[in-house]
């Protein structure tokens, strides 16, 4: 176990407690790894073992995911909330001090809008980003000229992020979720090639699938009908992943358009690079982390 079992602090924020974990050399440049849908903070088991040997790991569980709280309603899981607890948790776990940010899938996705805030530099020495689309970057390119290979490219994603419409509707895919938490590491073998004995459901798997749900409901339609891209100043690195069935590459196609100082790896894996690949993925993080300036803050 690369995480203890026990959390090492519970941050609140509003009326959500925030379990968080640490691993690692307590001196090591702190890197902080955010987990997205239907994961919690084990996520990062075998990367975080791979970082530990010289960073500072810090994980924590997503609101309504493992040991942390859910808040009461939908728009508790709109991105500001999630970003405002990634800084919440910053805060009181590495204060002064500027934290190398990895994020994966919702991770990733609310990692951009920790990235995108004025004074992300001031917290963020880094953004590495797996699997996790901006959605307003993806809202802004939808919109751009009808060209054939944007055309192209939006139908790819499309069919790639069909299963989120059912997300959409309340209470409808909940059955369905509970029953595929019984399933989970068969079908992340069916999905994304995975071997089962990789995979450990956390015993909250079922409550974090049908709690997630609401992340899609509060900022899909709202984020692509409304977007608004925003400047990133903090160094980007996105791992792109041959074969992530669930986020194409196009959806990164805006990126250069707003990011200051981006950067790409590509990884032979799939959507679950964190199980499947830690080893690679480990590397290409600690390889920017290295790159990409001081921890402690100006």
């Amino acid at each position: 176990m690369a995480f203890p079992a026990e959390p090492s602090a519970t941050v609140r924020r509003g009326d959500v407690e925030l379990a968080v974990f640490e691993t690692g050399a307590p001196d090591g440049p702190p890197v902080l790894l955010v987990h997205g849908w239907p994961d919690t903070h084990t996520l990062w088991e075998s990367v975080a073992a791979e970082l530990a040997v010289e960073h500072r790991v810090i994980v924590f569980d997503n609101r309504g995911a493992g040991a942390s709280t859910a808040p009461g309603n939908v728009a508790g899981y709109r991105l500001e909330e999630l970003a405002a607890d990634v800084r919440a948790v910053l805060a009181a776990v590495a204060p002064g001090e500027r934290v190398h940010l990895v994020g994966h899938d919702w991770g990733g996705v609310l990692g951009w809008e920790v990235a995108a805030a004025p004074d992300a530099a001031s917290a963020i020495a880094s953004f590495t980003c797996v699997s996790g689309p901006n959605l307003d970057y993806l809202g802004a390119y939808l919109r751009g000229p009808r060209t054939v290979s944007r055309v192209a490219g939006a139908l790819q994603q499309s069919v790639a992020s069909a299963y989120t419409v059912a997300f959409q509707i309340p209470r409808l895919p909940d059955p369905a979720l509970r029953l595929l938490a019984t399933r989970w590491p068969a079908f992340l073998a069916f999905f994304d090639g995975i071997d089962p004995a990789l995979v450990t459901p956390a015993p909250t798997l079922a409550r974090d699938m049908v709690n997630g749900m609401r992340l899609y409901r509060a900022n899909i339609r709202r984020r692509l009908r409304a977007p608004r891209p925003r400047p990133v100043e903090v160094p980007v690195q996105l791992v792109i992943a041959s074969g992530d069935r669930a986020v194409r590459p196009v959806v990164h196609a805006e990126a250069p358009n707003w990011v200051r100082d981006l950067h790409t790896v590509r990884l032979d894996g799939g959507h679950w690079t964190p199980l499947s690949h830690p080893v690679e993925l480990a590397a290409a993080a600690a390889g920017f982390v290295a790159k990409s300036g001081p921890a402690r803050a100006s």
